[in-house]
């Protein structure tokens, strides 16, 4: 059995974290059978989650776990594919995992109104009573992260500008193919949904969750993936 260890639901999708989502969705995809754990940062071997615990041996990092998982299980779902393809779905998700996580970021952490939405997600996680100044030293270094890493010296135009770009990209690669690479779905797929859904569902409004909404494309198939993989789930009470 795999134990997936990640954050919260909320919004009406399996987990506030893009990552979560790609991973959980993957074992899904994959028929691999796991139970779900709230994940502690200070026990992940990162310090992030996800994070699995497989035959006693923890892992972290959701791409690293997909590959480890497709090693030992076989290839279930990318068996199919060209090396073009391969090559394409390559290309898409590290798009996604590496440009388009941080436009996500920016969106809950550096925006007033994503920050008003996001905050009290962050404060339940945390103690009681000291959780809401916690959450604010918390942003101010997710924040001073931004900045390092490149997005944070963007204006909010140039920001937004770069998201829209990318859902762009992924509407005219995904056309109107029912996935990602064509007819059958492939691992590309539970990081683009993953992404997508955490962009549609940010209860925040904002300039790249609008230009999401209006691809009809991309929201037609987070319906198709939901339907598929995510028909019994349901959010928590």
């Amino acid at each position: 059995m795999i134990t997936l260890y990640q954050g919260p639901a909320a919004w009406g999708i399996p987990n506030i974290s893009p990552f979560c989502v790609k991973l959980e969705t993957w074992l899904r995809m994959a028929g691999l059978p796991y139970e779900v754990r709230p994940g502690d940062m200070r026990a992940a071997p990162k310090g992030k989650i996800p994070y699995v615990e497989i035959d006693g041996r923890k892992m972290g990092d959701s791409q690293l776990v997909i590959e480890h998982l497709q090693r030992v299980h076989g290839d279930r779902l990318d068996a199919h594919l060209t090396p073009e393809a391969r090559a394409r779905g390559h290309v898409v998700r590290r798009m996604l995992d590496e440009a388009f996580y941080w436009v996500l970021v920016y969106a809950r952490w550096a925006e007033p109104d994503g920050w008003a939405a996001y905050r009290p997600v962050i404060v339940s996680l945390l103690p009681p009573v000291i959780g809401g100044p916690i959450a604010e030293l918390i942003r101010r270094s997710v924040k001073r992260t931004l900045r390092a890493q490149g997005t944070g010296l963007h204006t909010r135009e140039e920001v937004h500008e770069a998201g829209k770009a990318d859902l762009t990209a992924l509407a005219a690669l995904l056309g109107d193919q029912p996935f990602l690479l064509g007819a059958e779905p492939s691992s590309v797929d539970a990081t683009a949904y993953a992404f997508l859904v955490s962009i549609l569902h940010f209860p925040a409004d904002s300039p790249v969750k609008r230009h999401a909404a209006a691809q009809a494309n991309l929201v037609a198939y987070c319906e198709r993936m939901r339907q598929r993989y995510y028909a019994d789930w349901k959010p928590p009470a």
